[in-house]
């Protein structure tokens, strides 16, 4: 397996146990630990995407690797958001519907690019 597999995996991998712990945290009443190590695969999504990015750049096609980079980021975001509001007992529907939206355009972008597993083909 190339390097460029293994980070692809890595990656994915980190962000299918991201949103594991995501929703155990979202449904759990005490969930602080949970979203500690969530925390923790924020970073690790981070980085492993970075490297991708940048292996991406190869590709030419830096403006579809940066779209997805920043879409990334904002599901990053709006799954902490979910997660703080609700631990300050505040509404949270509004960042539920973004965050699905942002979940569904970086998962389409991952899997559209040359470099993301070919689910869509």
């Amino acid at each position: 397996m190339d390097f460029l597999t293994s980070s692809t995996h890595l990656h994915i991998t980190t962000w299918v146990i991201a949103l594991v712990l995501f929703f155990v945290a979202a449904l759990a009443s005490k969930s602080k630990g949970i979203h500690m190590a969530l925390r923790l695969f924020y970073i690790l999504i981070i980085i492993t995407g970075g490297a991708l990015f940048i292996e991406g750049m190869g590709y030419n096609m830096g403006m579809d690797y940066g779209i997805k980079f920043i879409l990334g980021i904002l599901v990053i975001g709006m799954m902490e958001m979910v997660l703080v509001r609700k631990a300050k007992n505040k509404p949270t529907t509004v960042f539920w519907v973004l965050f699905a939206i942002f979940l569904f355009a970086v998962l389409y972008y991952g899997f559209k690019l040359p470099m993301g597993e070919n689910f869509l083909a």
